[in-house]
């Protein structure tokens, strides 16, 4: 399978479309291998939720479905390496994710805080939280780094690197110090707007190189991200306070919120993919 997932990844970076098509059916040639190469790139993603819908929530053989949802993410992280569908240094900054991601849950779940919970019992929960939470941030990580390879994407405009790490920190940050000194999400955003303002990004649909503003990417993950929490708290995997008598949908804030996170995550792979490579990010 890996073998054949590799070759697969092959014909999807060099398939044209055809020599005589009308401008309407090279779109919906784009369209599709875009859609494609989405659910491609969403490997990890889409086995990390299918373990979701398929471990019932009482756990199987008395192994709780938190420690179980672990033991599958370690399992499919350890194949991509394996199967060479990441490469080493992609799977350390994977796990860089993992742990940023499972810090803020830690933070956000402790009994100060409470934005969210989680309520089964589990082996593998460290502070309340669950191992596998990390994975959720990592399957983030894990979308960028293949959907950069699979669409050969570059950057033009991209800003210094130091002021788009610093942004990015900043980010990070505020997400646990609005709990004491405000939320300046917006105000952070809005330097993002400006930094990011002519950065655009390249990407290869099918065998024609297309552009869009990287902070569109950045919006549309954003929201796929909102959708994936809503199905998850649906699930029960956590719950956020107002969703503890009846589930009811994910504030619509929170898109702004995986925006954000979004632009922080890209940061890191854009360090991995350039810096790690000594290619400097062009102008």
């Amino acid at each position: 399978m890996a073998l054949q997932l590799n070759l697969f990844d092959q014909w999807l970076m060099s398939v044209k479309a055809p020599a005589d098509s009308s401008a309407l059916q090279r779109f919906c040639w784009e369209f599709l291998f875009f859609g494609i190469k989405q659910a491609r790139a969403c490997l990890f993603v889409g086995l990390f939720f299918l373990s979701v819908l398929l471990v019932p929530r009482e756990g199987i053989a008395g192994i709780s479905r938190y420690d179980l949802l672990l033991l599958l993410a370690l399992l499919i992280q350890i194949w991509m390496v394996w199967a060479k569908l990441e490469t080493w240094d992609e799977a350390k900054a994977i796990s860089l994710f993992h742990i940023v991601g499972f810090a803020l849950e830690v933070f956000k779940t402790s009994g100060a805080i409470q934005s969210w919970s989680y309520p089964d019992p589990a082996f593998s929960k460290v502070f309340g939280v669950p191992l596998f939470a990390g994975f959720m941030y990592a399957a983030v990580g894990s979308y960028i780094i293949q959907i950069w390879r699979l669409m050969e994407l570059r950057v033009r405009h991209h800003p210094p690197y130091w002021m788009a790490a610093l942004i990015a920190s900043l980010i990070y940050l505020n997400f646990f110090s609005h709990h004491y000194i405000g939320d300046y999400r917006w105000y952070l955003a809005a330097i993002t707007l400006g930094l990011y303002a002519r950065t655009m990004v390249f990407y290869h649909p099918l065998d024609k190189e297309r552009q869009m503003p990287l902070l569109l990417g950045f919006v549309l993950v954003g929201f796929f991200i909102w959708l994936a929490e809503n199905i998850s708290t649906f699930m029960g995997l956590w719950s956020y306070p107002n969703q503890l008598g009846a589930w009811s949908v994910v504030h619509v804030g929170k898109w702004s919120s995986w925006s954000l996170l979004v632009i922080m995550t890209f940061t890191i792979v854009a360090q991995l993919k350039y810096v790690k490579a000594r290619i400097h990010v062009p102008e």
